[in-house]
């Protein structure tokens, strides 16, 4: 697995680069959007780890400059920054997960095995009998790994992607907190429900046209989330 690192604090880059390179992982460091995009341009990651606040072009800048230009590669943000607006922010720029300085390198490693096993998941989610999902407006088509609201297509982070397919694959019923993080991260760490709120939340932005008044996703406060039957 290649990863490149974009971090403009030189110590954490460092530590970083010789921390991955020391678990397996083919390693790239750079300082900062500009020179990420020099990077980008000569090779294929299939991850990166990318701070926000940086000199040149921050983080969200350069992701947001990925995206427009095709660039699917699955990005971890690190960043001192912990608004629930500029995660937002980050998710809806095609993030695919959060970490919060200062982070535990072992709370990194297993976001990034869930990076690497996140294609296969996605492949397996559908169910051979029933590829197609729909519920009243919605439809999800699994094998495609594609999901369309009113007849056009959503276009959903990986993450949400998930998550929509967990809810759709047990609609009507209420998932906790727990199973869900367990499903989509592989744990239930303390960000990583903080971090299941932002996407649930961008997640329904995307799916509901009042937000006062939810026709796909119930919040069960304090419990956890269920999809609701549309007739």
């Amino acid at each position: 697995m290649r990863i490149l690192v974009v971090e403009d604090e030189q110590d954490l880059n460092r530590i970083l680069a010789k921390t991955l390179t020391a678990e397996g992982y083919s390693v790239d460091a750079c300082f900062d959007g500009v020179e990420a995009l020099d990077y980008l341009e000569g090779a294929e990651y299939d991850a990166i780890v990318l701070d926000v606040m940086m000199p040149r072009m921050d983080g969200f800048s350069l992701l947001a400059q990925m995206r427009e230009s095709g660039n699917e590669t699955p990005v971890i943000f690190l960043t001192a920054i912990d608004s629930v607006p500029d995660r937002v922010r980050g998710l809806d720029a095609g993030a695919d997960d959060y970490l919060t300085k200062p982070f535990s390198v072992e709370e990194l490693l297993a976001r990034l095995r869930v990076t690497q096993r996140r294609l296969l998941l996605l492949q397996a989610s559908g169910d051979a009998d029933t590829p197609i999902f729909e519920n009243g407006e919605l439809k999800i088509d699994y094998a495609a790994g594609c999901a369309y609201l009113k007849g056009e297509e959503l276009h959903l982070t990986p993450i949400e992607y998930k998550l929509l397919c967990l809810l759709s694959h047990n609609v009507g019923k209420v998932l906790t907190h727990t199973y869900i993080t367990q499903q989509i991260w592989g744990s239930s760490w303390e960000n990583d429900i903080a971090s299941l709120r932002v996407f649930m939340a961008t997640l329904r932005k995307k799916l509901e046209s009042q937000k006062d008044s939810p026709q796909y996703i119930q919040t069960h406060i304090g419990v956890g989330y269920r999809m609701l039957r549309v007739d």
